[in-house]
């Protein structure tokens, strides 16, 4: 069986959960729309983009749906494989994995409570920020030692690049 660090030779797709992962599990609300307001990681974002940039596949399957999750998906060159709304991640992970014809261990998934659990029993490398849920970090082969919107997702992005050689290449100044 392999351990965690050789399982991050495998991986060609990247998969995110938001609320706790890219953003903080605490959320204020707008008080002039009652919305959420999300807070974010630079870092998280720069790994997001370059992984997606060196040809990883990045997607997202969350919860939530707000306009502003579409512009900074966006902004960080990530127009495809963004699912929002979804109440059934299953689905959503499923027609992705069609889309790619991607086998379960090329795939790592990032989440943090119980909406993303059955995804992460079905991915080769299931992992977690620091303040997951108990019956996420119980089947996570890896938990970061940062929290969710606190660069959980820039640990694991980092981790799969520098096990593949693809971490400060020569080329990734221009990248960005």
């Amino acid at each position: 069986m392999k351990n965690f660090k050789e399982l991050l030779k495998d991986i060609k797709v990247f998969i995110f959960d938001v609320d706790g992962v890219l953003s903080a599990n605490v959320m204020n609300l707008n008080s002039d729309t009652g919305l959420p307001v999300r807070t974010g990681n630079v870092k998280d974002g720069y790994a997001l983009h370059l992984a997606s940039k060196l040809g990883y596949k990045v997607a997202i399957i969350t919860g939530a749906n707000t306009e502003y999750l579409t512009s900074r998906f966006a902004a960080l060159g990530m127009h495809d494989d963004i699912y929002l709304g979804c109440h059934n991640k299953i689905v959503e992970f499923q027609a992705l994995m069609e889309k790619y014809n991607l086998n379960p261990e090329n795939v790592l998934y990032m989440g943090d409570d119980i909406p993303d659990l059955k995804v992460m029993k079905m991915v080769g490398v299931p992992c977690c920020p620091a303040d997951a849920a108990p019956e996420i970090k119980e089947i996570s082969k890896y938990i970061s030692h940062c929290k969710g919107g606190e660069g959980c997702a820039r640990d694991v992005i980092e981790q799969v690049l520098k096990a593949q050689d693809n971490w400060l290449r020569d080329d990734e100044a221009t990248i960005w």
